[in-house]
């Protein structure tokens, strides 16, 4: 009795403790707003959309996969079912052709006609077990790209080593049924996180860069692969023109491709997505958004907070914060980690730290839009 007692105290604090996010403290643009889509997901990682509307959620530190359902469409997801359990880092979701993809550590999952079936969940078929089992950045992001192939990272297995260049350190992709896997794009420490460019259907993905070089060095990486084949430096070169004080010698910077902007040390970017939506003024069209996870061993903290960058009729890149408050000093009270565009425009953002999905809308007036 006394431990049901206590198991009800218990859930009673945790739903308080959500309900007391102070979201007042998340400053954004002018005419946007926050506010919970869906708490009680633990460790609420990648998104992906179903066809029916349904919110998939992967998870690192846990073992589940959530799908979120909001029957009465007051943009609140009314229930926030398990679809999969006892799974090694299930990160990575995607969503194709009425099935679910999940990516573990080191295979890829698929559930076949999955909304239909979110009370019992079909059993698990596996696309490939033949990726790495390192654990050290081994869980992984995955999307469909244009091309109908699925894209699937693979980070290095150490902080900075010379690893198989054709098993670590690499943007792969494979078909849907997990065969002709191949190397996109190789020099990529550990991306969590990519898009394809709305109208050029060019790869973008982040990069979370190296360690033990003090608090501002290297920076984190926003990256462009405009076609197979690139290099993007790792573990030579850091941010397009640092040589590792360890590989460096061995192969210029001058022989890889530069990140198309530096984040900034230790920002630890993750989600990256293209906003494609009608709901955001005309101007928030094509940018590209880049959730910084947040720092985890600088002396200061940084990162934390979400960052909007656009591309100007010249190819310029403005950056922009979009979406901060998560770090009140050196406080941190949430970590934001992916995004997903909803079909009436409105964004999502899940929140690890809180086990919580944020909903961004935007209710000003837009005379361009």
């Amino acid at each position: 009795m006394k431990f049901l007692v206590g198991l009800l105290m218990g859930s009673m604090l945790a739903l308080s403790a959500r309900a007391a996010l102070p979201l007042e403290q998340i400053k954004l643009p002018a005419g946007f707003s926050i506010s919970i889509y869906a708490d009680n997901v633990p460790n609420a990682r990648s998104l992906a959309l179903g066809k029916n509307g349904t919110i998939f959620v992967g998870t690192r530190a846990g073992s589940e996969v959530y799908a979120l359902v909001d029957k009465d469409g007051d943009q609140k997801a009314d229930d926030v079912i398990i679809i999969a359990r006892d799974l090694t880092a299930p990160n990575g979701v995607a969503f194709r052709d009425g099935a679910l993809y999940v990516a573990e550590v080191s295979r890829i999952l698929r559930f076949d006609n999955i909304e239909a079936n979110l009370a019992n969940p079909p059993k698990a078929i596996v696309v490939t077990d033949k990726l790495p089992r390192d654990m050290h950045h081994g869980w992984k992001y995955i999307a469909f790209g244009p091309d109908g192939w699925l894209y699937v990272p693979v980070g290095a297995p150490c902080n900075v080593c010379e690893a198989d260049p054709n098993r670590y350190a690499a943007i792969f992709r494979m078909r849907p049924d997990g065969s002709k896997i191949e190397v996109f794009a190789r020099g990529v420490r550990n991306s969590v996180g990519f898009d394809w460019h709305p109208q050029t259907k060019e790869l973008w993905f982040s990069d979370n860069g190296r360690d033990m070089l003090g608090d501002d060095l290297p920076s984190c990486e926003l990256n462009r692969a405009p076609k197979a084949g690139l290099h993007f430096g790792f573990p030579y070169c850091h941010q397009g023109d640092l040589p590792d004080p360890q590989f460096g010698s061995e192969r210029p910077c001058s022989e890889f491709v530069a990140p198309e902007v530096n984040l900034g040390a230790h920002v630890a970017p993750l989600g990256v997505r293209f906003y494609t939506g009608n709901m955001f003024p005309a101007a928030y069209r094509n940018s590209v958004f880049v959730a910084e996870h947040g720092s985890w061993n600088r002396s200061k903290k940084s990162g934390y907070k979400i960052k909007r960058i656009s591309i100007n009729d010249k190819g310029e890149k403005i950056s922009e914060i979009f979406a901060e408050g998560w770090l009140n000093g050196q406080r941190n009270w949430g970590r934001p980690v992916d995004m997903l565009i909803m079909s009436d425009g409105a964004m999502l953002i899940s929140d690890d730290q809180n086990g919580v999905i944020y909903r961004i809308s935007y209710d000003g007036n837009d005379a361009n839009k």
